[in-house]
């Protein structure tokens, strides 16, 4: 080998194959790619079904959880009670309600049945024409010889009766009302006179009937 076949600096030294050739070089070869990181904390991990088993919870989450289900019992607790009590106090109303409204009408049948009506009463001859009070009254016929049987009284050849919440005037025909006296009844006449002092269960005074 000559000084002319030394190879440079950096040159590869060719070496003699077969015949006296130069080898020719290796394939290409790629470099090797460095390992993947492994995944660390904080990486997500993808799910698969059946696969990927779920993370048990810690105690922490396992407090947690237990807290807020109580407290979740607990408020419905609470407005079960309010419920409660708010339906029971509606109730009591509507019966004490009730009770009132009942006791009110009761008072008030009873008061309507124990305040008597106010009738006026008439004195009407045998044609139902009216006259002056005074023939129907017990001190004029007497005076005057007359008498009194079955709600009439006789005064010479006529009757005399009254008429029980009639209308009308002297000198005309009693219009409506009854020949017999109403029971229970605060009955008089136009002039003031009292007949009968009625009341819840009371009466008092004479009847008269119609013929």
């Amino acid at each position: 080998m000559t000084d002319n076949n030394v190879p440079e600096p950096g040159q590869p030294t060719p070496q003699s194959g077969p015949s006296g050739q130069p080898q020719q070089p290796p394939p290409y070869q790629p470099a090797p790619q460095p390992n993947a990181p492994a995944k660390g904390k904080g990486s997500v991990r993808q799910q698969q079904a059946g696969v990927t088993q779920p993370r048990q919870a810690t105690v922490a989450e396992q407090r947690a959880r237990a807290a807020a289900l109580k407290a979740q019992q607990e408020r419905f607790a609470a407005e079960s009670a309010a419920f409660e009590k708010k339906r029971k106090t509606r109730k009591r109303l509507l019966i004490g309600g009730g009770v009132t409204v009942g006791i009110v009408a009761l008072v008030a049948i009873w008061y309507a049945a124990a305040s008597p009506s106010n009738v006026t009463a008439q004195c009407t001859d045998q044609n139902n024409v009216i006259v002056d009070d005074d023939y129907c009254s017990d001190s004029y016929y007497r005076s005057h010889g007359g008498y009194s049987s079955g709600g009439f009284i006789y005064i010479g050849g006529s009757s005399y009766r009254y008429n029980y919440g009639g209308s009308g005037v002297v000198g005309q025909k009693a219009v409506g009302g009854s020949y017999t006296i109403p029971k229970g009844a605060n009955v008089s006449t136009k002039s003031g006179t009292s007949i009968q002092r009625g009341g819840f269960g009371v009466s008092s005074g004479s009847s008269s009937s119609g013929g």
